[in-house]
């Protein structure tokens, strides 16, 4: 197209020529995570960035308009307008500029003055105006208007402004999330932010641990105390995860206070516990036996001590040391009454030929033996039997005296033997005296006559 100058100073032309320059700025504001349109969310940036239009849509600029990317925009001039030289200085004219004020700012294109040679074309004021979310500095320069700081924002009360190139973004804070525009708190514990115990507060959480555990430097895991350092235990103490248990030693139990130890008295489980006495002591019990006994390596039992085999007895040399169970006597020596003689150290005798023998034992035989109190019966304790055997002769044998209260019967085993039977309980301390009398009869030289073992027996006092 030629253009002619008039005097009108081809106004109409100017204003053709304006027309062919569109001009497109969208521009809204942002809040939330979006931006003002012309930029993007840069999410590593954490801010917008301009978006390059002329890249991005296709046929941004239709015909033989080019497209030029602006901050937030883009401009589509004329490729023969765009490809020629600004002029430095451009006359002013008396015609208005075209002005387009409907984007936000304004540009004013002037034409050059008539040539003949160069064409008029538009040029572009220095002194545009900023987009939307900035301001126009001094210096010329488009400078970020923080909204945030300006409190020109629309982020609601519960929402938190963060200022963003050209705009500001409407965001929460930690422990909130934006649900409806509105930020709610969040409930960590549903999360299982905690090990073990979770206490919800506004915007954060707490965690804490049950007892027997402590939290740990990262305030969310716990860990297990071990109790036993402080020794709450009486005796023993073992950790257990979260706990611990005591244990006593031998000899005590675990009072109810779970920590604390109190002396078993094991002599009152059983009366059977010690054969004669049972004595409590802290944590143990020992046994204990009477007078002549010891208790035995076992520690229970008692057994007799032999005072005459220790030397630990007042008899003298003339007597003879007799031991039984739990003690011991002193027997005298043996002295035969008349018209009895001693023939040995333990037997008296009366001869035949003394007519004062004639009806008493022809011998008296001294024994002794020792019985516990209380043995169980029947039991079979002494035996008797004939030294002397005589062809034609028979043997009586029976207790001849010693048994008033009946504790005793003989029970013949054969023709020269018996056999003296407890037969009820004897308690002690007591000494028996049997006399068991062994008769013999020879019918074949009418003889009859006896001879008498003086048993007796020392009961003592305990059943052992």
């Amino acid at each position: 197209m030629l253009l002619e100058v008039r005097g009108s100073r081809m106004c109409t032309s100017v204003r053709m020529l304006a027309a062919l320059l569109f001009i497109v700025l969208c521009i809204q504001q942002g809040h939330g995570q979006t931006c003002t349109e012309g930029f993007a969310y840069d999410r590593r940036a954490r801010q917008c960035i301009d978006v390059d239009e002329c890249r991005t849509l296709p046929d941004a600029c239709r015909g033989d308009m080019r497209c030029v990317n602006q901050n937030g925009g883009y401009l589509c001039i004329p490729r023969s307008l765009y490809n020629q030289p600004y002029r430095p200085e451009i006359p002013a004219l008396p015609d208005p500029a075209y002005s387009d004020t409907s984007v936000g700012f304004s540009d004013s294109f002037l034409p050059a003055p008539p040539r003949s040679a160069e064409p008029s074309y538009p040029r572009v004021r220095s002194t545009t105006q900023c987009i939307l979310g900035y301001t126009l500095a001094e210096d010329g320069t488009c400078n970020d208007i923080d909204e945030c700081e300006t409190n020109s924002h629309h982020c609601n009360p519960t929402q938190v402004c963060i200022n963003t190139a050209g705009g500001y973004t409407c965001s929460c804070t930690e422990g909130y999330w934006l649900i409806g525009g509105q930020c709610q708190d969040i409930d960590e514990c549903r999360y299982g932010y905690c090990q073990q115990l979770c206490a919800n507060v506004p915007g954060s959480y707490s965690c804490s641990c049950n007892p027997g555990f402590i939290l740990n430097p990262d305030s969310r895991t716990c860990l297990d105390v071990n109790e036993c350092e402080d020794e709450p235990c009486s005796h023993r103490c073992f950790n257990t995860y979260g706990s611990f248990m005591c244990n006593c030693d031998e000899g005590f139990e675990l009072a109810a206070d779970g920590t604390s130890c109190i002396d078993l008295d094991e002599c009152s489980f059983s009366e059977f516990l010690c054969q004669h006495r049972c004595v409590n002591a802290p944590g143990s019990f020992s046994c204990i036996c009477p007078p002549g006994y010891y208790v035995y390596e076992d520690g229970r039992s008692c057994e007799d001590i032999n005072e005459c085999d220790t030397g630990n007895n007042t008899c003298t040399t003339a007597q003879v040391c007799f031991n039984f169970q739990g003690g011991y006597t002193c027997l005298d020596p043996l002295q035969c009454h008349s018209p009895y003689i001693e023939v040995s150290d333990n037997q008296c005798m009366c001869s035949a030929e003394n007519p004062a023998c004639r009806d008493k034992p022809f011998t008296i035989l001294y024994r002794h033996m020792d019985l516990s109190s209380g043995r169980s019966v029947p039991a079979d304790i002494f035996q008797m039997q004939a030294t002397t055997r005589y062809p034609g002769a028979f043997y009586i044998f029976q207790i001849k005296s010693g048994n008033e209260g009946r504790e005793f019967y003989m029970r013949q085993t054969s023709n020269v033997s018996a056999t003296l039977i407890l037969a009820r309980p004897i308690k002690g301390p007591r000494e028996v005296v049997l006399d068991l009398e062994m008769v013999t009869v020879n019918n074949v030289i009418n003889f009859r006559g006896s001879s008498i073992i003086r048993l007796t027996i020392f009961v003592s006092e305990h059943p052992f």
